[in-house]
């Protein structure tokens, strides 16, 4: 059931580095996105793929990781992911993206979450660096990075706490706790 796949697709941080994720899975991932809706379907978005590790750790350096956990600079090695979906935007397609890249996202981590892998969408990226480091020309924005790998962590779904707290934390034990508001909190109409 759909409801249960989207509980299962949590934003994971921390994964089984070892456990590699090849090409062509990354391939199957994408043509999810690519098969999803997009604004006037223009399908403006490219990607991509990376599952080499020295390519990898030339991403890893430019994100950002878990705003909320002000104490944890990201996954340490070993417990980093196995694989990046870059998601661009071609300028030459269309000046702006909408959330067509949020929909794209969202498509490959329901699919990795039915293939037992985990995600997370990361927004927070050096850009420019990046660009530069990878080598991509300019005429594609880069919208957001997804981190893909076997999960190595639990993350739980609990009710917001009574002030509405919705900020992520972990326990001693290392579980991710994600409160969500309520749905009678959410609909007002």
């Amino acid at each position: 059931m759909i409801k249960d796949l989207i509980a299962k697709s949590r934003s994971y941080r921390r994964f089984f580095q070892e456990v590699a994720i090849d090409k062509r899975v990354l391939r199957e991932l994408v043509e999810l996105a690519r098969l999803s809706p997009s604004a006037a379907n223009l399908q403006p978005l490219k990607y991509i793929l990376c599952c080499e590790p020295k390519k990898n750790a030339l991403i890893f350096q430019h994100l950002a990781w878990a705003g909320y956990l002000k104490d944890w600079p990201g996954p340490s090695e070993g417990e980093r992911p196995s694989a990046y979906v870059i998601i661009l935007g071609d300028t030459e397609i269309a000046r702006s993206f909408g959330c067509d890249h949020g929909i794209a996202a969202q498509s490959i981590l329901l699919g990795a979450a039915e293939k037992g892998l985990g995600g997370c969408i990361i927004g927070t990226v050096k850009r420019e660096e990046l660009r530069k480091a990878l080598e991509i020309p300019s005429r594609y924005e880069i919208l957001i990075v997804l981190a893909l790998g076997k999960p190595k962590e639990t993350v739980v779904i609990e009710p917001a706490g009574p002030a509405g707290d919705i900020k992520y934390w972990r326990d001693n034990q290392g579980v991710h706790h994600v409160p969500k508001r309520s749905l009678d909190s959410i609909v007002i109409g």
